[in-house]
């Protein structure tokens, strides 16, 4: 692996599948009770004129990416689909090149295009991070290598121009297990629930924490003063009945407009003895101030209490090193944004020295090549836990049909399970085991029924 290897891409397909969630998830400005899930498989050529599929899956999730009210749950949806069909269209028509640099030369044509229908640049990047990741797991196959061989020797011909990004690369180590961070959305149970699910699954936070183990939680607050305090000190009481340490983050969504908001919501914590060992316990805050004013305001007087990082506002290539002039410590990865993003972010962190870091965040991944491929991108980046929520807001693969979940249990038997006739996310001592994970592809161990799926439509 000495030299990138040159490619072109032949065939994009793409599907779709509905996903129903369990238990409704509050954050933002939205409550997700169902949505669905898109997957991407393409076929690459090599210039010695062998050929390969590859895939990747994603959820088509609504406002998140854009958050405009006006926009319906199907706006949305479709604004995505816009994004696949265009990065398809580019990628298709593009001369060879390098995995990455096919991702590179047909960027800002991408968001040019998106941007023309008014949709931002994060929507812009859904297509790409959807087709790349099924581009190197076919290039991963064809070569006969795991993702954390072609990364750790640059097979997608990974280039900066703010440093040398190979040794970076070189040096990544994998582990074999990973925290998983519980979400604790807004409208989540949190010691009794009065609409019971009833599926066997923990519905309750209480319940969540004596099934999995968890020490590690992801905390969305809303934006209200009253109402925020008023339920962190729900949820710190039942945090502080543990005998272990706990270590959380909380989750703005965007929903304050300025420093001085963020800043009261510290200062309330920070005043509260019920909240002295929970305020002790906050690693950072993720994305507190709306995109619209986020990379216009200095937050340093913030990351000096608690650290503040990026993630929505992580919606385009510089956004980062943007952010950290204005003082945001951090960027969440999160392979809907791009995985190549996340792997230079990662590089800037390394580069820039002490105080800076990336945390791994969640967008209702759900089991099978989805949460594989995310796991294993944040599990070679060196992040040792990540926020995951797609197991406790969707029973596992309870939608799939039955021989495509035993494909997966048997092909990643550290990372699944089988619970009542459904196929699950494996969670013990709050950690993920990822073994299976290093393995030829990009995380790839079982193939999806794309006969129990539809095409996806675009129009």
């Amino acid at each position: 692996m000495s030299d990138p290897i040159q490619l072109s891409v032949n065939e994009v397909q793409l599907f779709e599948r509905d996903v129903t969630l369990r238990m409704p998830f509050r954050f933002g400005v939205t409550t997700l009770r169902e949505s669905p899930q898109a997957f991407a498989r393409v076929r690459i050529q090599l210039a010695d004129g062998r050929e390969g599929w590859g895939l990747a899956a994603e959820m088509l999730a609504p406002k998140w990416f854009d958050k405009n009210l006006d926009l319906s749950n199907e706006d949305n949806f479709e604004q995505l689909r816009h994004a696949l069909a265009t990065a398809s269209s580019l990628y298709r028509a593009a001369p060879p090149s390098t995995a990455f640099g096919l991702f590179r030369s047909n960027y800002d044509e991408q968001v040019r295009i998106c941007g023309e229908r008014g949709d931002g640049s994060l929507v812009a990047c859904y297509g790409p991070a959807l087709l790349d990741r099924a581009i190197l797991d076919a290039l991963c196959r064809l070569y006969e290598v795991s993702f954390y061989n072609a990364i750790q020797g640059n097979l997608p011909g990974i280039e900066s121009d703010e440093f040398d990004i190979g040794p970076f690369l070189a040096k990544l180590r994998p582990a074999d297990h990973i925290h998983a961070r519980h979400t604790v959305g807004m409208v989540d149970p949190i010691r009794d629930n009065p609409e019971p699910v009833g599926d066997g699954l923990p519905e309750t936070l209480v319940d969540v924490i004596a099934t999995y183990g968890h020490r590690y939680f992801k905390i969305k607050v809303c934006g209200d003063l009253d109402e925020d305090v008023a339920r962190l000190l729900e949820i710190a009481a039942v945090l502080d009945e543990g005998r272990n340490d706990y270590i959380i983050s909380l989750d703005g969504n965007e929903q304050y407009n300025d420093v001085p908001g963020v800043a009261a919501l510290l200062d309330a914590i920070e005043g509260n003895e019920r909240l002295t060992r929970f305020n002790r316990s906050i690693l950072f805050v993720e994305q507190p101030i709306s995109r619209a004013v986020a990379l216009d305001v200095d937050v340093s007087s913030l990351s000096l209490r608690k650290p503040v990082i990026l993630d929505e506002s992580d919606a385009f290539l510089g956004a980062f090193p943007k952010g950290r002039a204005l003082g945001y410590r951090g960027v969440s990865s999160k392979t809907c944004k791009g995985f190549y993003k996340s792997i230079l972010n990662a590089a800037r962190c390394a580069h820039w020295g002490e105080g800076y870091f990336m945390s791994g965040e969640d967008l209702t991944t759900q089991a099978g090549i989805a949460v594989q491929q995310d796991l294993a991108l944040v599990n070679l980046l060196g992040i040792t836990h990540l926020e995951r929520n797609g197991h406790h807001y969707v029973n596992g693969m309870s939608g799939m049909p039955a021989a495509e979940q035993a494909g997966f249990l048997v092909a990643h038997p550290d990372i699944y399970h089988q619970g009542d006739g459904v196929t699950r996310l494996t969670i013990r001592d709050g950690q993920i085991a990822l073994g299976s994970l290093d393995r030829v592809g990009f995380a790839y161990g079982a193939e999806p029924d794309f006969t129990a799926m539809s095409e996806m439509q675009h129009g």
